[in-house]
């Protein structure tokens, strides 16, 4: 290696480069053959761990022998990325959005400030447009802003909330969820500086959804207590079953009680670009602010969230800052300046990453995409109801399915068999290494989650878990 390394020339970036592409198409083709969990038994090794704990060394390496070494790494891992993990919210990975985000690292463009790079600035704007009004159904001028998840999202979300509705004084402020709320939004309250004990927990109906009449017991009783409810959460899909809360209901309810209604699509928020999705979520579009992970239902890598506001005037209220540094900066001329709408001062250009697959797949990819997702959650929905010894209490909203063992009777015993049966069954579902599947509590039982988000997923995946499953509860 010479002392130009850092800038090798045409050559040695090409070769570079194509080590690297190869292994991702190696990779990618391979996903669906690799086992969904590799991250016990002897894949993990003590020697493996310490490797990677290593500084690095004063001298170069070669890089060949260094992917060789990432390989293991990776290898060493949920296969988040395959056909059959369908644990949690899966993320697949777009390659097109790879290849976007790969040349937004290469040229490395400041995305902060709108003056830095402005047709850039644009680029990500006419993202967060199309997300906030044609997904969400938002009004003309809401936009938002591209975070690095959805907790971050929801960060900025409550900061905006707080600021709006309580201003300097924070004492009193109370917000509203249910227990299968996400849990990031009780941390962005802590965050936000807000009590714990402000974080009130409304009850859920039989059907899992937040209760409209509970909600507003609850913010008429802290009202009469002193406190100062500002912001109620609803859930575009919950993270536990995919259940969307009566959105309407809780919109009347915000407005009626002029409080900052908040949704929280980060699951199912791209559900929307279907007509099926369309008519489950009605009401997001009149809230004030929504979460949404496009790294989940838009399929775009891991690290890619999404802020989209009714009114992007309240996030630079809560957020907008500057410093001395900063007086030779040009004007943004009406481009947003990201920087003074979130916490982060400094990001990179994020809207490549889904402006590229957008534009060279097409909306329709995605919503047809989308479509078969809900297809599948139907198909495996009534495939597990014909199963006697299991029950699926309850529809797919949209694409999670819930299920667990049938217990034999009504009794508390009886129930606890159950769990231990429905624990059982996961471990010897999970046991093939072709896919992966979670486990919740539901009604304070062990219940089985199926959720099935990666675009990579299809048919034949699902009616081969769906076998195994009919198989294994069989030999409970």
């Amino acid at each position: 290696m010479n002392e130009m390394f850092l800038e090798p020339d045409r050559a040695a970036m090409s070769e570079m480069g194509g080590l690297v592409l190869d292994r991702v198409i190696d990779f990618i083709e391979g996903l669906p053959d690799r086992p969904t969990d590799n991250t016990t038994g002897a894949a993990v090794t003590a020697d493996l761990v310490e490797s990677f704990l290593a500084a690095p060394p004063e001298q170069p390496g070669d890089l060949k022998e260094l992917l060789d070494r990432l390989d293991g790494a990776v290898g060493c891992a949920y296969e988040t990325a395959g056909p059959g993990y369908l644990a949690y919210v899966p993320g697949g990975g777009l390659y097109s959005s790879a290849l976007a985000e790969f040349y937004a690292r290469g040229i490395n463009r400041y995305g902060s400030l709108a003056f830095a790079a402005p047709a850039l600035t644009a680029l990500e704007e006419s993202v967060l447009r199309w997300m906030a009004q044609e997904v969400c159904g938002l009004p003309q001028g809401s936009a938002g802003l591209l975070t690095t998840g959805g907790s971050m999202a929801t960060f900025s979300a409550v900061v905006a909330a707080r600021q709006e509705h309580l201003g300097e004084e924070l004492d009193g402020g109370t917000l509203y969820v249910t227990q299968y709320t996400h849990h990031s939004v009780a941390k962005a309250a802590r965050l936000a500086g807000l009590k714990a004990r402000h974080v009130r927990t409304v009850p859920c109906d039989q059907d899992l959804r937040m209760d409209p009449g509970a909600a507003a017991a609850m913010i008429d009783a802290d009202r009469r207590a002193g406190l100062r409810p500002f912001l109620i959460v609803g859930s575009a899909g919950t993270t536990d079953t995919g259940t969307v809360d009566p959105l309407p209901a809780l919109a009347d309810l915000a407005e009626r009680e002029d409080l900052w209604f908040h949704v929280d699509a980060a699951y199912g928020g791209f559900f929307r670009l279907t007509e099926r999705g369309r008519r489950q979520l009605e009401g997001t579009e009149r809230a004030d602010s929504v979460t949404l992970d496009p790294h989940k239902t838009l399929f775009l890598p891991f690290g890619t969230g999404a802020l989209v506001v009714r009114d992007p005037a309240k996030l630079y209220a809560a957020h907008e800052g500057t410093g001395d540094y900063l007086q030779d900066i040009g004007t943004s001329g009406g481009l947003p300046n990201y920087a003074h709408m979130g916490p982060e001062l400094t990001h990179e250009v994020r809207g490549l990453r889904a402006w590229l697959p957008l534009h060279l797949h097409g909306v329709s990819a995605f919503r047809k995409a989308l479509d078969e997702k809900l297809d599948l959650a139907e198909h495996t929905h009534t495939a597990l109801s014909r199963i006697p010894a299991l029950e699926v209490p309850r529809r797919p909203d949209l694409s999670t399915v819930a299920f667990r063992v049938r217990p034999r009777d009504h009794s508390t015993h009886a129930a606890t068999e159950a769990d231990t049966a429905t624990r059982k069954l996961l471990k010897r579902i999970n046991n093939d290494p072709r896919l992966l599947l979670s486990s919740t509590l539901i009604d304070n039982r062990q219940t089985i989650r199926i959720c099935i988000v990666t675009h990579r997923t299809h048919a034949n995946r699902i009616n081969d878990i769906l076998d195994l499953i009919a198989h294994q509860t069989e030999q409970l």
